[in-house]
């Protein structure tokens, strides 16, 4: 979020990532009297994973941000090794924020507590300490990341992500209460078992008119094919919702992101009755983690934009929010043919959009001489390509659609690229980092052409206050 003319190399221009230090998991996302607060798991003094305390953003229309104090700070006796992941609701006027508080003892057992921190104007915060303690009863330690609601009959509830005691796999836990203090364990929020990676981290439940949706990120999948070839996965279940239990459709675990970093997603519900996600963009193996080359300027990792999120003929659509245009630039470079293009880039903060007059046939996309995005209609096949940073070899990633391509939206920035196809129905999300000057983007047919649209808009830098 530079405002300097001159950007640093892999700089991120309209992607929130922290002043300085660490960020990982969004959290507590909230609008609240009339500004959207967005915050996020911060290690202030270092990028390691260590003394996470919650960063804090504010905006009113997503271009404007003011950043803050932590909100939180792991000072206390039950977060003392860290303040993790968590939510934020409103209640009364007041913004309730509910995390998990991380303990670590001198022998290094973990222990974890369910608190809430109250504010009365969304800045200040005054912690009330644990509302729920652990481990309880056939669980480790390893429960965490809880996400609050209220449900249609006024009481509220929170999932848990959870880690079974006696076989180490990933569960969700419900729990109810009216007053949002005083919670009362449910259960499991599954009756059907599952053996689904070893911890599920960042439960969400997300509720549409005829569908509701429950979504998370297991721990400990195993590669299979073209799925689950990150170090942790995001994805949900379609279902139904009620009294603490989700009933699953017959369908497989979805993955929400194609790409390479994305994880730990959250979403909540603004005034003009969106739902809207924010995703982490920066899980990775630790080695290639150490290796990023924005650790030697001192901060590490980033969020996704905003998406709004719908339900759709059985799955997710994800799409940047409408206000992601009004970062566009005006006069935007268009071309309308049948042939092949190159373009130079007028700058690495750009919002291209291709659309296809028919069906889209086999293409290739060459960013930067960097990033590859390969198309084969036949079997709607579209794969990215990259090179690692870390061993400078060749990796990729694929999905298939259920769609004929015709819309493909390209937001990129100097060190990171989301990719949305048919107005959202898969995505792509990436780091890179490159010495390549150059700023250069080739479409190429591989074999039938057909006309299409290619619209290049540059992206205005987020405008960004400091008000700690």
């Amino acid at each position: 979020m530079e405002q300097n003319n001159k950007m640093e190399q892999y700089e991120l221009a309209y992607h929130i990532r922290p002043p300085h230090g660490l960020l990982n998991d969004p959290n507590g996302l909230v609008h609240y009297k009339g500004v959207y607060h967005v915050f996020y798991q911060w290690n202030q003094t270092d990028t390691t994973h260590q003394s996470k305390s919650w960063g804090h953003m504010t905006t009113k229309d997503f271009i404007r941000w003011e950043t803050y104090q932590p909100a939180l700070k792991p000072i206390d006796w039950y977060d003392k090794d860290g303040c993790y992941s968590g939510s934020a609701v409103v209640f009364e006027e007041k913004l309730y924020l509910f995390y998990t508080g991380n303990v670590r003892g001198e022998d290094g057992e973990r222990k974890s507590y369910q608190c809430l921190a109250i504010s009365e104007d969304g800045i200040h915060f005054e912690k009330k300490g644990p509302v729920l303690e652990h481990p309880i009863k056939g669980y480790t330690a390893h429960v965490r990341d809880p996400k609050v609601w209220q449900g249609i009959d006024g009481n509220w509830w929170m999932i848990l992500g959870a880690q079974k005691e006696e076989t180490l796999t990933g569960d969700a836990l419900m729990y109810q209460s009216t007053n949002l203090i005083d919670w009362t364990l449910t259960g499991s929020l599954l009756d059907e078992p599952l053996s689904l990676g070893y911890m599920w981290e960042c439960p969400d439940i997300l509720k549409f008119t005829d569908k509701d949706v429950f979504s998370f990120s297991p721990q400990g999948l195993k590669a299979a094919g073209e799925k689950y070839n990150n170090i942790y996965q995001s994805g949900y279940f379609t279902g139904k919702l009620h009294d603490g239990k989700f009933v699953k459709d017959d369908q497989p675990f979805k993955e929400l992101d194609h790409g390479f970093e994305f994880y730990a997603p959250q979403t909540f519900n603004d005034h003009a009755g969106r739902t809207i996600l924010y995703g982490w963009v920066g899980v990775m193996e630790p080695e290639v983690e150490a290796a990023v080359p924005t650790r030697k300027n001192g901060w590490l990792h980033a969020l996704s934009i905003p998406r709004e999120v719908k339900y759709e003929n059985g799955k997710l659509i994800q799409y940047p929010i409408a206000e992601t245009t009004h970062l566009r630039e005006p006069n935007p470079v268009v071309s309308k043919s049948i042939q092949d293009e190159s373009i130079m880039l007028t700058s690495l903060q750009q919002d291209i959009l291709i659309e296809w007059s028919s069906a889209a046939t086999d293409f290739v996309i060459h960013l930067r001489n960097e990033i590859e995005i390969h198309y084969r209609a036949v079997n709607k096949k579209i794969t990215v390509i990259r090179t690692n940073w870390l061993t400078n070899n060749k990796e990729e990633r694929t999905t298939f659609l259920t769609n004929d391509l015709i819309e493909l939206r390209l937001l990129i920035e100097s060190s990171m690229v989301e990719m949305f196809l048919n107005k959202g129905e898969e995505v792509f999300t990436l780091r890179y980092f490159t010495n390549e000057t150059s700023h250069s983007f080739n479409f190429k047919y591989l074999n039938k052409k057909v006309e299409k649209t290619i619209t290049g808009y540059t992206l205005r830098s987020f405008i960004v206050k400091d008000k700690s």
